[in-house]
């Protein structure tokens, strides 16, 4: 308590929300728990854009988005004072947009998805026509390849290995690339055995599936980031929508953790691993709390209506353990043992 009253206040809410609260729900299991996991990145590459001075006042923050890293974007503009450009899609809840207009953030709604790469190739088309519009007048994150988006993870890293240690094993969702392999680099400087388990969704095409429609968003992509970097990953794990909603509820009702349902998603594989392996101390990612998803993963008719009902006790084990490629809901475990998605893929075409 008495470091907590010494402790000054916070300079904003982007430095107040940064980084998660460390939870224990199980002997070996942790939880992070971020209010927005994308607040961490977004704040670290305006700054380092600032410092570098690629950004200045009185350009414009261009970025493609359907999530929170659009969020993260908005509370750092709005308190740094920059315009914000955001292009989406139709799968941007309501909620969400209000957010992003009240903090002073434009929406651009792209309703045309493209033939290959889907919605978020024809939201890149219209960020890169909107750039070559305004010149040299704007700035473009680029979340997805970046340097500074998995290098902002270096201080979540250093708040597990000063609770925990280094020698964990990590348990995140993956879309941008950012958070998982950022964080495990920054952990096997100080432990080279930290382990990583990526969970991804099925019809997303980072570890091989085909591209295809997602019920689960918030991970899973239709472009391969360069932010990705395949031979960090142990593990990969791939969890389909109802399970992932089911877990979520699960969470909340067991541990009283609000989260939405890529918590959920990798909190499923989290808890099987921690239960395998009681030895290791296993720490998930649940990149944002429930807010969002209290009218579709919270809510049981949301859920029967989408087909996403599943009544059922949570599987305790995987389904399956075939190729990421082959690979049919609802769980499939992958020993992915740090090879490169080339190499991965070719393992199939061998058999």
């Amino acid at each position: 308590m008495d470091a907590i009253r010494k402790r000054p206040p916070f300079a904003g809410y982007s430095e107040a929300y940064a980084l998660p609260s460390i939870i224990r729900c199980e002997a070996n299991l942790y939880l992070a728990q971020f209010a927005f996991m994308k607040l961490l990145p977004a704040k670290f590459i305006i700054e380092q854009a600032l410092a570098q001075g690629t950004l200045t006042h009185g350009m414009k923050v261009l970025e493609t988005s359907s999530g929170t890293f659009a969020l993260g974007l908005a509370v750092v503009c709005r308190e740094s004072g920059f315009q914000l450009e955001i292009f989406t899609d139709p799968v941007m809840d309501k909620g969400l947009e209000n957010r992003l207009t009240s903090l002073g953030a434009e929406v651009v709604i792209i309703t045309e998805k493209a033939r290959e790469g889907g919605f978020q190739r024809s939201r890149l088309d219209a960020l890169q026509a909107r750039m070559r519009e305004l010149g040299h007048s704007c700035f473009w994150p680029r979340q997805y390849e970046t340097p500074d988006n998995p290098a902002a993870y270096k201080l979540f890293a250093d708040q597990i290995s000063g609770m925990l240690g280094a020698d964990v094993t990590l348990v995140g969702s993956v879309g941008s690339g950012g958070s998982t392999c950022g964080t495990i680099e920054r952990l096997r400087q100080k432990a080279p055995g930290a382990r990583l388990i990526g969970v991804d969704t099925f019809n997303s095409v980072i570890f091989g599936q085909q591209d295809g429609e997602r019920k689960l968003r918030g991970l899973g992509n239709s472009l391969v980031p360069k932010n990705v970097k395949h031979e960090l990953y142990d593990e990969v794990h791939l969890i389909s929508a109802p399970l992932a909603f089911a877990a979520t509820r699960t969470l909340h009702e067991r541990h009283a953790v609000f989260a939405g349902p890529t918590s959920g998603a990798s909190y499923i594989v989290g808890r099987w691993r921690a239960r395998q392996y009681p030895g290791e101390t296993v720490v998930v990612i649940c990149p944002d709390e429930g807010h969002r998803y209290v009218e579709t993963a919270y809510d049981h008719e949301w859920l029967r209506q989408n087909g996403c009902l599943n009544e059922g006790a949570l599987l305790d084990t995987p389904s399956s353990e075939e190729h990421p490629s082959t690979a049919l809901p609802p769980w499939n475990r992958y020993l992915w043992r740090r090879k490169s998605r080339e190499a991965v893929l070719s393992l199939l075409e061998e058999v």
